[in-house]
């Protein structure tokens, strides 16, 4: 029998992800531009999509680049 150690959320469950907030996204993005996925994060499945989403649009909006170039 194995103990998985729980990852606590960085995002309070009362936190809203929002495209905006360029400051928080940046945590879920590494160098290359990638979004961390969710076992690293520890996020929940919800908030996992409602980041990506942000991601995307934050990305579209010309907030994020789509990838660093350095």
């Amino acid at each position: 029998m194995s103990l998985h150690n729980k990852k606590i959320s960085p995002v309070k469950g009362t936190e809203l992800l929002d495209y905006k907030d360029i400051d928080l996204l940046r945590k879920f993005i590494t160098e290359q531009g990638k979004i961390v996925p969710r076992r690293s994060t520890g996020l929940t499945s919800k908030q996992q999509k409602k980041l990506t989403q942000a991601i995307k649009q934050a990305r579209i909006l010309a907030l994020l680049p789509f990838l660093n170039k350095d």
